[in-house]
């Protein structure tokens, strides 16, 4: 893909895995909660791990999967307290800050668009102090859609509007990827290094960086082949 930045006016940019480590999430869900779960109901940390993670499957795709207040209700447990408690693993991926230095001074609009529920944004963006890089900050729970749903991204157009043929979208999710190029966004980027700690991974329909510098042109140009 050949990326001239001259035809880009609007940036949207996912939060976890794209700009932020999902290290800290994965380990959250996967291991700190069914700890806790299990410190609290007195049983086995497999046990507990079995029927946490079959919850949230469960939810997969919807609001309810990142909704705090939800998953506080269901295993009966302080979830934002509990994330405060490995907070120190929250971190901005390498070249997020230069990138969106990039985009600032060159007059793009920049909006953090995610699935992340309101208490989550809270924690993350005083963790990492990113929030002043972007024009608007948009939680799918604003919207009442999740970003799986195609609906998604025209009701994302009265809270930030933009015209999908200048707009760049940046997304470790396949998944929303699509549901935005059926809504006609024109730059979809899949970040694959969504963690430090997992592999990288490589998608066979849309173009992939490792690093947002990827996209960043050198030499005083304006555009860039990835």
């Amino acid at each position: 893909m050949k990326i001239d930045w001259t035809h880009i006016d609007t940036v949207l940019l996912d939060m976890d895995g794209t700009l932020l480590d999902r290290h800290f999430d994965d380990h959250f869900w996967l291991e700190h909660v069914p700890m806790r779960f299990a410190e609290k109901y007195g049983i086995s940390l497999p046990e507990a791990r079995e029927r946490c993670h079959a919850m949230f499957r469960s939810q997969e795709n919807t609001l309810n999967w990142t909704d705090l207040d939800y998953w506080s209700n269901q295993l009966g447990l302080d979830i934002p307290i509990l994330k405060e408690e490995v907070n120190h693993l929250i971190a901005v991926h390498p070249f997020v800050i230069e990138f969106l230095l990039y985009l600032r001074q060159h007059g793009k609009a920049i909006h953090l668009v995610t699935n992340a529920h309101g208490k989550t944004l809270d924690l993350k963006m005083r963790r990492t102090k990113i929030g002043p890089y972007f024009d608007g900050i948009i939680s799918a729970h604003d919207l009442g859609v999740p970003k799986e749903d195609p609906a998604f991204w025209g009701k994302l157009q009265e809270k930030a509007p933009y015209i999908p043929e200048r707009t760049m979208l940046g997304e470790d999710s396949e998944t929303n990827l699509h549901t935005a190029d059926l809504f006609g966004i024109k730059y979809l980027i899949h970040v694959g290094r969504f963690s430090s700690t997992a592999p990288p991974a490589r998608s066979d329909r849309f173009t992939t960086i490792h690093y947002f510098s990827e996209l960043i042109p050198r030499d005083g140009s304006t555009s860039v082949d990835i």
